[in-house]
């Protein structure tokens, strides 16, 4: 079976067993009828991925890889706040009436500061320390900053990537705050599992270990019935994750740049509800 689903499984077996729900108290989350959106939860739930092994994707429930990496492109290479530059809808709910999400997530890592090699964002200033400083260690990307959180359609919920270079191997830890087990952890795992690839195939390393470092581990209440169809499902081996070796400057990587062979997974559990 996929590691991935090994990891997806227990981390959900154990928020089912040993979680605390918050039923005792108001909830920001609201369900499309209105009701509060309620969530049985672990806290601190890591999670270590070998890349040199296999790509982390699950296959008890199907993943759709080139829209994870749009969306991914969108905050990291775009770096752009606007729903109309997404070939997808799954910001939508967050955009105002003219498609921005805010100062969150590529807008903040848009945002160019002044270091001593000069004036550039956090995207670049990653890939050039890289490049030119890869024994550093403060080579991250940020994306919560206290100062625009009031303009912001929704805090990051994975707020920053931590790259620390090993030998030839690039490793990375992803920090997360708020973790949706259902709709969101398979999607943000293959997404920085990706990221990790790229960047490493650029800057001339290995990609090796993507560390997921989640603070609120959580399952939604009418998310249940979905997730335990899942755990009876049998999974299936991890396909063969490809990335377009002639791409030599990350800015030059579309979703067209990665490919899947032997990919084989159960499909989605019915319409997902979202809480907003």
């Amino acid at each position: 079976m996929s590691y991935a689903d090994q990891v997806f499984i227990q981390n959900c077996r154990d928020i089912l067993s040993k979680g605390v729900w918050d039923t005792d108290r108001p909830v920001r989350p609201k369900w499309e009828d209105g009701t509060p959106a309620h969530t049985i939860k672990l806290f601190g739930v890591v999670n270590r991925y070998d890349l040199r092994k296999e790509f982390p994707i699950l296959t008890v429930r199907k993943q759709f890889l080139k829209s994870a990496v749009d969306e991914l492109l969108w905050i990291w290479q775009k770096k752009s706040n606007n729903v109309h530059d997404l070939n997808s809808h799954v910001w939508d709910a967050w955009a105002d009436e003219n498609g921005t999400i805010g100062k969150a997530y590529g807008y903040q890592l848009g945002v160019r500061h002044h270091y001593p090699q000069g004036d550039m964002d956090q995207v670049d200033k990653v890939l050039w320390d890289l490049t030119h400083d890869p024994a550093s260690r403060r080579i991250i990307a940020h994306m919560y900053n206290h100062h625009d959180l009031s303009e912001m359609a929704l805090y990051p919920c994975a707020y920053s990537m931590t790259f620390n270079v090993s030998g030839n191997t690039l490793n990375a830890i992803l920090n997360q705050r708020s973790q949706d087990m259902l709709t969101a952890n398979g999607w943000n795992v293959m997404q920085y599992a990706t990221l990790l690839h790229m960047i490493a195939q650029v800057t001339g390393f290995e990609a090796g270990e993507l560390v997921h470092v989640i603070a609120d581990c959580h399952i939604y209440d009418r998310h249940i019935p979905m997730v335990e169809e899942m755990l009876d499902k049998t999974p299936y081996d991890a396909p063969r994750f490809i990335l377009d070796p002639s791409v030599k400057n990350f800015y030059d990587f579309t979703p067209d740049s990665v490919r899947l062979e032997g990919y084989q997974a159960h499909p989605v559990p019915g319409k997902i509800p979202v809480a907003v």
